[in-house]
């Protein structure tokens, strides 16, 4: 059954002023696009969102922390950038399928990720370290914007299942320059599946500013492909929570597919590898730093009486016992011999990859030769 979204459900396209609810001073304000999906959202779920947004800014400060300390081999810092995250993440219902590329940590934590999770493949112990069918999260990608077409996939076969998931597609403003997102927008529009794009614009892919890639908006290039778009303040986690049950709400009715443009910043660098200093300029980032999604939300809460010391300790708790666990199955790591790097490339036994490992072996067994002569 299609469903046809009310005025009242369907926003309208603002290309200057994205939907916001809660400014950077932390006062709830008004907007017609987005109160009818949030007028549920009081003191007690705010300070639930509060509480995932910094234990999340914890845990990326400690994946910072371990790559800095050689443990881990990169971190994609996602300081900034946690209210899209956790505001559209917990919007989601638990059997909706998220695809993810390699700075969504929020997402991870919502989704119940461990703390091994989180590091395991930045130490190159394991391709990849979540079970995609226990938190419904697939592997996050690297290949930018790959997980885009992976997600319109996945729609496809729920509207064939007759289900009534919705598919969710991570990825940042660079990623819309890949063919791959434009490619899967088309797939996403013929077919009328039930995915939704977030695209958190943290305003550089790398050192390339967005005012380079896009002459308009981003939300602006949806309706080109027939889909509906709503531009919203990524830095506001009540509006990216609302924004994003409209948009899970027409996917799901049979509305097809929606595109979210969660306006945001990347506080630290595109990764541990990168100088961010290089090309943007300080005045930029301490414009931002206003801004701040955590700093705001404290404000609302603390002049709603309901942000006090044993809130904060309570958060600092649990974000200490994560990260020590994090910190721990990191610097414990044990690497697989190098012959496991062929067990799991096929589901079933492959000829092909039975040669390999023979020739892999007598590879490896020829350095064990070199160490057994210098001795």
């Amino acid at each position: 059954m299609t469903h046809t979204p009310t005025m009242q459900e369907r926003p309208s396209l603002d290309l200057d002023l994205p939907a916001q609810l809660l400014t950077p001073e932390g006062e709830r304000i008004s907007d017609e696009r987005l109160d009818h999906w949030a007028v549920d959202l009081d003191v007690d779920r705010l300070r639930a969102l509060y509480r995932d947004m910094a234990i999340a800014r914890r845990v990326d400060a400690e994946g910072v922390a371990l790559q800095r300390q050689g443990q881990l081999g990169l971190w994609a810092p996602a300081q900034g950038q946690e209210a899209v995250q956790i505001g559209t993440a917990r919007a989601c219902r638990a059997d909706d399928f998220l695809f993810t590329s390699y700075r969504e940590l929020g997402v991870l934590l919502v989704r119940e990720a461990a703390p091994a999770d989180l590091v395991l493949t930045w130490r190159g112990e394991a391709l990849s370290t979540i079970d995609p069918h226990a938190l419904h999260v697939a592997p996050p990608q690297i290949i930018i914007g790959a997980q885009t077409l992976h997600a319109v996939g996945y729609a496809m076969g729920i509207q064939r299942d007759r289900s009534d998931q919705v598919a969710v597609a991570y990825f940042g403003d660079g990623a819309t320059s890949q063919g791959d997102v434009n490619e899967a927008m088309v797939f996403a529009a013929s077919f009328g599946a039930p995915v939704v794009f977030v695209c958190s614009n943290n305003h550089w892919a790398i050192s390339e500013p967005v005012s380079v890639q896009a002459a308009v908006p981003l939300a602006a290039r949806a309706p080109g492909f027939g889909i509906p778009s709503l531009r919203v303040d990524g830095n506001d986690v009540i509006a990216s929570t609302a924004a994003m049950r409209w948009a899970l709400d027409h996917a799901r009715s049979g509305g097809g597919p929606v595109f979210l443009e969660a306006v945001t910043y990347r506080m630290g660098p595109h990764t541990t590898s990168d100088d961010p200093t290089r090309y943007r300029p300080a005045e930029e980032l301490e414009t931002w730093r206003a801004r701040d999604p955590l700093l705001r939300l404290e404000r609302h809460l603390a002049a709603e009486g309901a942000f006090d010391e044993a809130f904060r300790a309570d958060i600092e708790s649990a974000a200490t016992q994560f990260t020590s666990r994090m910190r721990a199955a990191a610097i414990n790591a044990v690497t697989r011999p190098a012959i496991e790097v062929l067990d799991d490339v096929y589901a079933q036994p492959h000829a092909g990859i039975e040669e390999q490992r023979a020739a892999f072996a007598s590879y490896l067994a020829g350095f064990a030769s070199d160490e057994g002569s210098s001795q």
